[in-house]
């Protein structure tokens, strides 16, 4: 005991003098002193340097490649919220009021849902956790929990053709067709935020620029396209398809943003245009009824839907052109859709006849062909991979 004690004091006086020292070599005069160093003032902490975001829509999270609106739908990159959702196709039959649910591995209906009259399509909200059923002349939403299977309590909403949401994640957008409005609404309780009167008649399809600022919508009816400020929740921009007749239907976004392109199922077409200037459109023909359009997992491709002559045209990014076309083994009317997680298959309703199409996007080969209700329309493949939801069958970033 006193052995340790001894060592103690001898420890503090090494201490003491080690310190000592120590204050003396961080002094500014070099003396030795006890009385307090003074404090120097701090520096200013170093900006730290930053690489400048682009300008775009406030909140929304940016995108993981400048140059590629889709690099975060890589195969099977799925994001944690939806990693442990079981695989399945969803599909609205509009005719039926029902929802078909598909098991991809067997390519076999699995459950039959009742839901509210006309479902057009089951989009998928922007945290990745609802499946919204659209039930269009029924003026509801159904939610649908992707980890269960099972289906809430509807929510009134008027006239739901179709449903987007803004980059941001603040506002869902309801495309009212026949009320002639888009209505923002919260995204999540769907309370109503603004309501915009709109002059064309049937908005039904639309797609953001890259970076959120602004969306546009296709008016089917009148054959005209809307330029949105998503921001301000204003129509900044308005023109007619040049072409009498021309039914727009739905709209994509190439990978670098640069080229916009809207599916025409009377020009028998696709229209391509420049989203930033709002330019003249010029059409592109693929097949007759050209309908839906999804881009392949590598964002080389986009597969356009022909409806009416049971074809998906191939047009190939990178040089503008239409590369390839497939058949759909003894005919059939393929109109929306969406790809496999893992980008293998491209599965596509078969409006007017009661079945749902799943094509090989290595071949283009008819793997099956399934039945379902009548009048199968906006199916979801879910999940998908992507970080978040735009909505409609499922575009995401």
């Amino acid at each position: 005991m006193r052995r340790t004690r001894r060592t103690r004091r001898t420890l503090a006086a090494a201490l003491l003098a080690a310190v000592t020292v120590a204050a003396a070599g961080c002094g500014d005069s070099g003396t030795q002193s006890h009385a307090p160093a003074p404090v120097k003032a701090k520096a200013a902490p170093e900006a730290v340097v930053r690489p400048a975001l682009p300008p775009g829509l406030p909140g929304m999270p940016p995108l993981l490649d400048q140059k590629d609106v889709y690099a975060a739908d890589r195969p099977n990159a799925l994001s944690p919220v939806v990693r442990n959702f079981p695989s399945r196709v969803y599909v609205p039959n509009t005719e039926s009021n029902t929802v078909s649910v598909i098991d991809p591995k067997t390519y076999k209906v699995i459950e039959t849902i009742a839901v509210g009259q006309q479902p057009q399509h089951v989009v998928p909200s922007w945290d990745l956790k609802t499946l919204w059923i659209n039930n269009d002349v029924g003026n509801s939403l159904t939610p649908l929990d992707p980890a269960t299977g099972k289906t809430g309590k509807p929510v009134a909403v008027h006239d739901p053709y179709n449903l987007y949401f803004t980059p941001d994640g603040k506002y869902a957008v309801v495309m009212a067709s026949l009320d002639r409005q888009l209505v923002f609404r919260d995204a999540h309780t769907m309370a109503v935020k603004k309501t915009v009167p709109v002059s064309c008649y049937g908005v039904n399809h639309a797609d953001f620029s890259p970076d959120g600022t602004y969306f546009i919508v296709s008016c089917e009816f009148s054959g005209e396209l809307l330029k949105v400020d998503t921001e301000k929740m204003k129509v900044i921009g308005r023109q007619r398809l040049p072409l009498a007749d021309a039914m727009p239907q739905d709209v994509k976004i190439s990978p670098d943003g640069r080229t916009w392109y809207i599916a025409d199922m009377v020009a028998d077409g696709v229209w391509t245009m420049n989203g930033d200037t709002f330019s003249k459109p010029v059409l592109m023909h693929t097949g007759a009824g050209a309908h839906g359009l999804y881009v392949s997992r590598d964002s080389k491709y986009m597969y356009i839907s022909n409806r009416e002559e049971g074809s998906v045209s191939l047009l190939e990014f990178a040089t503008g052109k239409l590369v390839k076309k497939w058949h759909i083994k003894g005919g059939g009317s393929p109109d929306m859709g969406g790809v496999s997680a893992d980008g293998k298959v491209l599965w596509l309703s078969g409006r007017y006849d009661g079945e749902v199409y799943a094509l090989d996007t290595a071949t283009g080969r008819t793997l099956a062909k399934i039945p379902v209700g009548a009048g199968p329309h906006g199916l979801a493949v879910y999940p998908q991979p992507g970080r978040y939801s735009l909505g409609h069958t499922g575009i995401f970033r």
